[in-house]
């Protein structure tokens, strides 16, 4: 991904902020064994400058913001989550599908307390997200478009490059393939009385490379490929780990995503799945994806 990819899409509008976030971050954990940057949710492509209209994907940031808090629960590890804007998040996540004001009653005195019903949730949650706050092991970093996420996420390994194989990087975020350079885009909102627009969208480099030889190239990497078609999920897990050299790929099935994904590297193929008793239990697949993501990064470090 070169530098002249770079000039043709805009910086975030908070870039020298959220850089300066990021590398205090670093300089903070420069001591803290594990770092990791978890990536989730899906990028928008807009198609105007002044943004009315964009193309999207269905990502929702459920396995990013789900393995984020695993990550956060082993000890010694801090964690980087570059995460789509509005998509899920660690800990709040648990209570998107609850109506706010079922989580609240009104007590006599006039204060309002969190229901019985939902208390043992909302405690549990509150007070791990506090103790990140706390200890200041999580920093989130947002994005909404292609662009943003691409400048952020080489800014984030950028920046995680001095901590050498101590660094994770997770990629669970959805990218979208195609772009509209800036220089093509239109100012401002596409009118429909001037008929259909004819756009022409542009390959998005695979930025897979340059992060595994310059950005990060001592961390282990874990990519994630989705099919729908089982006869070539291996095969084209097996053959991004031959063109992008990096050591893990989570090969999965949008149909069973959720039960079931392998593992692929050099050297093996290792399934990762939960029973239908797991899941009716509250055991998601995140939670072993990440133990043993861990376990493997071990390895990696003593090598």
């Amino acid at each position: 991904m070169s530098q002249e990819f770079f000039s043709e899409i805009p910086k975030p509008k908070e870039f020298e902020v959220l850089t300066k976030r990021i590398q205090q971050f670093c300089e903070k954990h420069a001591d803290t064994p594990r770092i990791v940057l978890v990536t989730s949710g899906g990028t928008t492509v807009p198609l105007e400058k002044n943004t009315v209209r964009f193309i999207d994907n269905f990502s929702i940031g459920t396995r990013g913001s789900s393995s984020c808090e695993y990550f956060l629960s082993q000890p010694c590890t801090a964690v980087v989550f570059l995460h789509r804007v509005n998509s899920l998040r660690p800990f709040t996540r648990h209570f998107t599908n609850t109506n706010f004001f079922e989580l609240l009653v009104p007590g006599d005195d006039g204060q309002i307390m969190v229901s019985q019903e939902h208390f043992p949730k909302v405690k549990k949650n509150l007070e791990r997200w506090s103790l990140c706050q706390k200890d200041g092991s999580l920093l989130e970093v947002p994005f909404t478009s292609l662009s943003d996420y691409l400048w952020m996420l080489r800014v984030c390994c950028e920046a995680f490059k001095p901590l050498g194989s101590k660094v994770i990087i997770y990629l669970a975020a959805a990218v979208s393939d195609f772009y509209i350079p800036n220089y093509e885009m239109a100012e401002h909102k596409l009118q429909s009385s001037e008929g259909a627009p004819d756009i022409q969208l542009k390959m998005v480099p695979k930025m897979l490379k340059p992060l595994v030889r310059d950005w990060v190239p001592d961390a282990f990497v874990a990519s994630f490929k989705l099919e729908t078609d089982d006869e070539i999920l291996i095969k084209k897990a097996k053959k991004a780990l031959e063109i992008y050299h990096h050591e893990l790929v989570i090969a999965n099935l949008l149909q069973t995503r959720k039960e079931r994904v392998v593992f692929v590297s050099n050297d093996a193929e290792e399934i990762i799945q939960v029973s239908q008793e797991e899941r009716e239990a509250g055991t998601e697949i995140e939670a072993k994806i990440v133990d043993r993501l861990i376990a493997l990064h071990q390895s990696f470090v003593e090598k």
